[in-house]
């Protein structure tokens, strides 16, 4: 259930440097800060969900999200994350179209919702801000071929694996670093990986005996890097 942030962050003092919203000018910036609204969604609150229409951009201050599309069998489908610093729901607003996703808060999570009207008045006006996204939506493109061929032609040690690092560029670590920053159930590694449960579990536990990682509690430690990598075939 979102509720009102008790201090709405104002874009032109903004930690988050690398947002897009922070190349914009002060005019803009305060255009943006005026007309927002801001929340806080705790850990397995819907941001927007697949199909709803779409009316507003939303951009995480602080916490962690999924992105998610359901299958035709109802199965989940983990398509990227979200941090502190990236927008969410630009697509659908460029399109005009529904939301293509559900966004799920993973941890409690700060999110500024700016109005659809602002957002497009926005990126009429911003030659800058237009070329940031469309580098946005080329990067989606290029991940979204990648998972497919991955899908396709990788074993599932190689998606699990690969799954591990995409939690780690996403994340970062601990500062141990070698414990990924985030928590994801076992099933949500699965849906990450295009593959079961059960069978995550299994690939999780044979990297864990071949001292790839290892697993404490709900925590990920990675223990060998350099073979995590390997294990995903990428030099192939």
């Amino acid at each position: 259930m979102k509720k009102n942030c008790t201090e709405s962050p104002i874009c032109s003092k903004c930690g988050n440097t690398q947002s897009i919203i922070c190349g914009l000018n002060d005019t803009d910036k305060n255009e943006i800060s005026y007309r927002k609204d801001d929340g806080i969604y705790k850990k397995g609150d819907i941001i927007f969900k697949e199909g709803n229409n779409a009316h507003n951009l939303f951009c995480v201050h602080k916490g962690k999200i999924k992105l998610s599309k359901l299958g035709k069998d109802g199965k989940e489908q983990i398509v990227r994350f979200a941090k502190s610093g990236d927008i969410l729901g630009y697509r659908s607003l460029l399109s005009n179209e529904p939301y293509h996703a559900t966004a799920t808060a993973m941890e409690e999570s700060e999110i500024c919702v700016i109005p659809k009207e602002v957002f497009q008045k926005i990126v009429e006006d911003n030659y800058k801000l237009s070329l940031n996204l469309i580098q946005l939506l080329s990067k989606d493109l290029k991940s979204a071929e990648q998972h497919l061929i991955d899908v396709a032609q990788k074993t599932v040690r190689e998606r699990i694996s690969e799954a591990l690092l995409l939690l780690i560029t996403s994340f970062g670590y601990l500062a141990d670093g070698k414990t990924i920053n985030v928590h994801m159930t076992r099933s949500e590694i699965a849906d990450l990986a295009g593959t079961t449960t059960e069978t995550t579990i299994r690939t999780l536990s044979q990297l864990s005996h071949d001292g790839i990682i290892s697993l404490e509690g709900k925590n990920i430690v990675i223990t060998n890097h350099t073979e995590l990598i390997r294990n995903t075939n990428t030099y192939d």
